[in-house]
């Protein structure tokens, strides 16, 4: 068997419920909390696992996995070490886009727009709220930098562990949020027979919404 074959071997159908305009509510964040909860509810692993698009200044891409970490209308809040390349890329090229897909719902949900950094003392709040470990592994890792063999990174895990053992652990410095503020949001329900629905929302310079029907 080929590998065509066993892609075809993966077809399904999907069968999700109707996303009609009538139904849909004015500000897209609240649709999005609505589907967040069911996928929470469906038991979908990591539902607030999203995939995270940047560019550099040149517009070469690049994407990856990361956890959202709060949302509301201001947009998607996500961590990380502002020296690893997707910080770095933001830092050069401040716009991306995220997508999140809960397979179990049939559903997807895009949005794109700038990516700015959190402010310092929500950055140290949701430091603050992580276990130890993960504080501690915050401080030993480079994020994106070559390392020599696994044994750097758990020497250096060593050395932060007993530097901060009789000190607070406070965050790096360069560690820390940022949001990407949404200029249009996707939502995809899967639908039978490929005749997805999917709305798309975009925002105006005034803030407000608007929705138009996409075609599958």
């Amino acid at each position: 068997m080929d590998i065509g074959d066993k892609l075809d071997d993966l077809r399904r159908e999907y069968s999700g419920l109707p996303l009609e305009e009538s139904a849909a509510p004015k500000n897209p964040y609240v649709l999005f909390e609505d589907w967040f909860d069911a996928a929470v509810k469906s038991k979908v692993p990591d539902p607030h696992a999203m995939v995270l698009a940047t560019a550099d200044r040149s517009g070469k891409p690049s994407a990856r996995v990361v956890l959202m970490r709060g949302f509301d209308e201001t947009g998607f809040v996500f961590y990380t070490n502002y020296e690893s390349r997707k910080g770095r890329e933001i830092s050069s090229n401040p716009f991306g886009a995220v997508v999140f897909f809960w397979r179990e719902v049939d559903r997807q949900v895009r949005a794109e727009g700038e990516i700015m950094r959190v402010t310092a003392s929500e950055s140290d709040r949701y430091f603050d709220s992580r276990p130890r470990e993960s504080r501690i592994a915050a401080w030993a890792s480079s994020q994106s930098s070559t390392l020599g063999s696994r044994k750097v990174l758990d020497d250096l895990f060593v050395k932060f562990s007993d530097e901060f053992r009789n000190r607070p652990l406070v965050r790096p410095p360069n560690w820390g949020g940022f949001r990407l503020s949404a200029e249009r949001i996707e939502f995809w329900q899967g639908r039978p027979n490929r005749l997805h629905d999917r709305l798309l929302y975009s925002r105006d310079k005034s803030g407000s919404w608007t929705v138009a029907r996409l075609a599958p």
